[in-house]
């Protein structure tokens, strides 16, 4: 592998105007195609196998012209102060506003609150419903236009009047002042870690190119493959973040060479060859974590996952031939301009730096390191034990937004429940008598404890599916409210006998409730599959049993303890303030998944890079604890800058308005600090140097089975370096400055 890619590192600097010409057409050609495919499809958010979309589904099949999932919005009006809202005049000002929506753009219908009886009981409140024919996220800035100057119609004849439901939902894209933040971010570290503008600037560009490529793949293949626009969100985090990170890496082993006396072209080989042997590796545990996400059962986190996972190849492919090729142009002024005029000792001679000087510290002292680092991860871990999952809706929102404040009117007038209505479908399909069954079923519903109204049944044309909605005693995100769905599920078997009827629980609040339930479910297998082949790749890499298995352990430590920050955060509210969490709630969903998968890949790039480099120096010949301080001398700088990087990304998305983006943003960079700065800077090092020599362990039958890959590069030391030139291509002309 590490003599391989020395010889592509070599290719690539002596053929860099061929290498750059290559990728920037590419990069152009499909850009052309990504301007000319096909609109992207509308992936939805389906869960398949679950009762809530079994239920979807059947109304979609028995209701036809009634979307299932079609936005609507909640026209919440508010009487003044010592009114009802059913005074003439306020009633009134209900009624024009509801006319005003009633043929407006996609609007399906238009109920008014008078006729379909949706006033509180102290006539203070009213609530008008209009359905759209497009999905949330989709309808038109004319339609949301118009529902916005009705309200505020009736806001200047004297109601309060707040807008509710998914017809105001913006669907977010990649981009953005967060992203923005963090690349400005990222150049002043790169700046500050390389010393040089030209240096720094590399990662930054070899980045944008390897996902501005990979985007618009996406785009292109997006009709074909059922790829939506969402699909590259994530796509767009992962690539830049490893994008850089590979880069960053190589074109740090680059100097390393240099400045320990080799030729540019030499130096750049060396460099492929060894920090790229790394690449390769902690790009696979990235794919592996990525490609995971299909066994979780969610086809949108699936496409992502794969979509991020190619991104994730080609930030590989550009760190291994692109990179090589631009360091070409720069020569060796990829070193500060002090370091070339011989002002500065290489890195790792003279005296020592900082990484030096704290693997020294922790080699001497690695039972406390390790002992410190556990118990106090193991400490930020407790408050996950109290881990509550849900998807949070418009309760969540900042009460300075309109669909807070209608959610709040709501909940006041009509109660917490009103909300989060439960939507029983009873399909009486082959009965006898379908009203008698759905009428049975309404008053089982309404005999459970935590219902405080059902409706009459609604039946679909041929008569033969009814839907009767109740109303819980509690909110959506509340425990009650799942005990809820889980009573009436457990009626329907009963139900089913007396009857004939099936009966399915559906509606936002129990298809929220399903998303958390198979989420849930899919945790371990999902950790079992990343885990289990990421400590396989990593056996082969480090050729250890225990390695790869203080890798994983490292990382599961990092990832609870992040969690726990996140539950005590958004959960219990500590600290909530200061970033702008105005109501607490359950922790999102997707957010263990979604940690896991982002992170473990980051997680394993900083294992491969820093102990790779311990290996490395195992390898040729150090004293095991000896070689803990030479990986640290060479990488933990580089290992530091490249987290500081990442946290800087993440961290950007705590500014955003959005409660689940700002979990996100908080949870993503509390781990990928706490897994690179405790786990691999403190808890790594200090279990290394407790084992010695027994670290580097390989039974004798493994080691007859697994494949020998050199990743560090030891096969490098006898290589010639004629032998990856081939031909004397590279002219004085090429030659000149480097």
């Amino acid at each position: 592998m590490a003599t391989f890619l020395y010889r592509l590192g070599r290719w690539s600097f002596l053929r860099r105007r061929l290498v750059t010409l290559l990728w920037v057409a590419l990069l152009a050609a499909v850009g052309v195609l990504a301007a000319k495919a096909p609109a992207a499809p509308d992936d939805g958010f389906a869960m398949p196998g679950t009762e809530a979309q079994k239920a979807f589904d059947l109304m979609d099949e028995r209701f036809p012209g009634a979307t299932s999932d079609g936005a609507s919005a909640r026209l919440v009006f508010v009487a003044p102060s010592g009114q009802k809202i059913t005074a003439a005049a306020n009633q009134q000002t209900v009624e024009n506003a509801v006319a005003e929506l009633a043929h407006g753009e996609q609007v399906v219908s238009a109920t008014g609150p008078f006729k379909a009886g949706a006033v509180s009981q102290d006539g203070t409140t009213a609530y008008a419903t209009i359905s759209y024919s497009e999905k949330p996220g989709k309808v038109s800035e004319g339609a949301t236009e118009a529902l916005k100057t009705a309200a505020q119609h009736a806001r200047d004849a004297g109601l309060t009047v707040d807008i509710g439901g998914t017809a105001l939902m913006e669907v977010g894209e990649a981009g953005g002042s967060a992203e923005a933040i963090g690349m400005a971010i990222s150049a002043v570290v790169l700046v500050i870690t390389f010393g040089s503008l030209l240096a720094a600037g590399l990662p930054l560009l070899t980045a944008l190119i390897g996902v501005g490529l990979g985007i618009a793949l996406i785009t292109a293949l997006g009709s074909t493959l059922g790829l939506s626009t969402t699909t590259s969100t994530l796509a767009m985090m992962l690539g830049l973040a490893v994008g850089i990170d590979y880069a960053l890496f190589i074109v740090s082993r680059y100097r390393a060479e240099l400045l320990d006396g080799h030729e540019p072209k030499e130096a750049a080989g060396r460099a492929v060859g060894t920090a790229g042997s790394a690449v390769v590796f902690a790009g696979l545990t990235v794919i592996i974590a990525l490609a995971g996400l299909s066994v979780v059962g969610i086809p949108i986190l699936a496409k992502m996952g794969m979509a991020a996972a190619g991104t994730v190849v080609i930030a590989v492919l550009v760190a291994l031939t692109l990179v090589p090729a631009l360091l070409g142009f720069l020569g060796r002024r990829a070193l500060s301009r002090k370091v070339r005029k011989g002002g500065h000792a290489a890195d790792g001679e003279g005296r020592p730096n900082g990484g030096t000087r704290w693997a020294r510290f922790v080699v001497r002292r690695p039972v406390a390191v390790l002992v410190l680092g556990v118990v106090g991860l193991g400490v930020l871990a407790l408050p996950a034990l109290d881990l509550r999952l849900g998807l949070p809706g418009d309760e969540a929102k900042p009460t300075s937004t309109t669909q807070r404040r209608a959610y709040d009117h709501l909940s006041e007038g009509f109660g917490p429940g009103f909300n989060g209505p439960l939507t029983v479908l009873v399909d009486a399909k082959g009965t006898a008598d379908p009203k008698a069954a759905a009428a049975k079923v309404g008053e089982t519903v309404k005999a459970l404890p935590g219902v405080v109204a059902v409706a009459p049944a609604v039946f679909n044309q041929t008569g033969d599916t009814a839907l009767v909605n109740a109303v819980p005693a509690t909110g959506p995100s509340e425990a009650a409210t799942t005990d809820l769905v889980h009573a009436i599920r457990d009626k329907a078997s009963a139900l089913k006998t007396e009857t004939g009827a099936t009966v399915l629980v559906s509606g936002p609040t129990a298809m929220n409730i399903d998303v958390s339930q198979k989420l849930n479910d899919a945790l371990l297998p999902y950790l079992a599959v990343v885990v289990g082949l990421a400590v396989l790749l990593l056996l082969v890499v480090f050729r250890s049993i225990l390695v790869p298995l203080k890798a994983a352990l490292g990382f599961l430590l990092s990832v609870v303890a992040a969690l726990g920050a996140v539950v005590a955060v958004f959960q219990w509210g500590w600290l909530a303030d200061l970033i702008g969490i105005e109501q607490t709630g359950p922790v999102m969903s997707m957010m263990p998944i979604f940690m896991i998968g982002v992170v473990f890949g980051l997680a394993m790039d900083y294992e491969v890079f820093l102990v790779t480099r311990i290996r490395e120096a195992f390898v040729h010949g150090e004293e095991p604890n000896e070689a803990v301080v030479t990986g640290f001398r060479y990488n933990a700088r580089v290992v530091t800058a490249a987290a500081l990087i990442m946290i800087s990304v993440f961290a950007g998305f705590i500014g955003m308005s959005e409660p689940m983006i700002k979990m996100m943003g908080l949870g993503l960079a509390a781990a990928v600090a706490l897994d690179a700065f405790v786990v691999r800077m403190a808890i790594v090092p200090a279990v290394l140097a407790l084992l010695g020599r027994r670290a580097w362990w390989l039974p004798a039958k493994l080691e007859r089975i697994i494949p020998d890959v050199d990743v560090e590069g030891a096969k490098l030391q006898t290589a010639l370096p004629a032998q990856a030139d081939g031909s004397g291509a590279d002219s004085p002309r090429q030659s000149v400055g480097v």
